[in-house]
């Protein structure tokens, strides 16, 4: 039996800041299983093309070095796992292309963040509808085992499967089937603004209330908590609590890593005032040292840059081992 270790491929655009629930959901999943897998986790910046207008040149290339730096201070050890910037690979272009011509129309159509974006767009570009096969590139290219993913993102690996799947009945068995690897803790972190809908970069862009930002100042967080939506009960309970009631709740569950049952006796009775209070804390307490490591990384530029060459020396070999293979089942020189 191979002791070889299954590979994990996931990534973050690198559009606005990265929030808690970036961090919850990803970011900490990800610093946790490192010495389970061989992980790969990339800055997808083409990604960050799909919608032009809201790009700014200078913003996205800061936004690259930031969400570098957030991923080691929030503790991926880069002798542990590599971490690359898309744009700087070719083959995932050159991949998407290739695989763009495989992939009926009719399948990225049906997907649900397609509909919903290209819903609030006055000119839906062509990047919008086929981004989801650029993903598909991304994972496909390193032969990912696994792809750590939340429920309301399984559609995009399973499409990546078809893809795949789809590529090998045409061309011969060429690239590796990945599977989702969804986390078993349910727990999402929802926006402070409206408690229904999960906490959301693009969100956050319209909205400054929405979330809370891991470089958010303290002062920040407690007045963006202070404004988060409740209701009139003013009942501390998880078990049939509103919304608004439930996210402040699991927040702390989760920041403070207490038991349900004790979070209830120690809110009972309290006000909502003070639940708020002691949320804000415990995010305020969880986040610092990695804000005060963040500054760190941020100001050492040699090192934050030598990360990613590494990272990108690495990537390369492998990309240009999955492509070469792709062009050669189609017939490309």
């Amino acid at each position: 039996m191979s002791n070889q270790k299954e590979r994990v491929f996931s990534g973050v655009q690198p559009t606005g800041d990265l929030h808690i629930g970036n961090y919850v959901g990803a970011l900490k999943l990800w610093v946790q299983n490192q010495d389970l897998y061989d992980n790969i986790f990339c800055i997808v910046d083409l990604h960050a093309l799909t919608i032009p207008e809201r790009i700014n040149p200078k913003n996205l290339k800061q936004h690259v070095r930031q969400v570098a730096a957030l991923y080691l201070a929030c503790g991926i050890n880069p002798k542990k796992s590599t971490i690359f910037v898309q744009s700087e690979i070719p083959a995932h272009s050159e991949m998407e292309w290739i695989l763009n011509c495989v992939t009926p129309i009719s399948w990225l159509e049906k997907m649900t963040q397609y509909k919903s974006k290209a819903g609030k767009q006055g000119t839906i570009g062509a990047g919008l509808l086929n981004y989801p096969v650029l993903m598909a590139a991304d994972i496909l290219l390193y032969d990912t085992d696994l792809v750590p993913v939340g429920d309301d993102q399984k559609q995009h690996v399973e499409l990546t499967r078809d893809i795949a799947k789809r590529f090998n009945s045409l061309f011969g068995k060429t690239l590796k089937i990945p599977k989702p690897l969804i986390r078993k803790n349910g727990a999402r972190i929802m926006g402070l603004d409206n408690p229904i809908q999960k906490m959301s970069k693009s969100t956050a862009l319209e909205k400054s209330e929405h979330a809370i930002f891991l470089l958010d100042k303290p002062e920040i967080i407690r007045k963006k908590i202070s404004k988060a939506v409740t209701d009139t009960s003013n009942k501390t309970r998880f078990k049939n609590a509103s919304p608004g009631i439930k996210n402040l709740l699991t927040m702390y569950e989760i920041f403070s890593k207490t038991p349900k049952r004790l979070i209830e006796e120690r809110f009972s009775n309290k006000g909502y005032g003070f639940l708020k209070k002691e949320v804000a804390e415990t995010i305020i307490y969880e986040i610092k040292p990695i804000q005060e490591k963040y500054n760190q990384i941020l100001r050492d530029n040699a090192y934050l840059e030598s990360i990613l060459r590494q990272g990108k020396a690495r990537v390369l070999e492998l990309s240009d081992k999955t492509l070469k293979k792709v062009k050669e089942k189609v017939g490309l020189r």
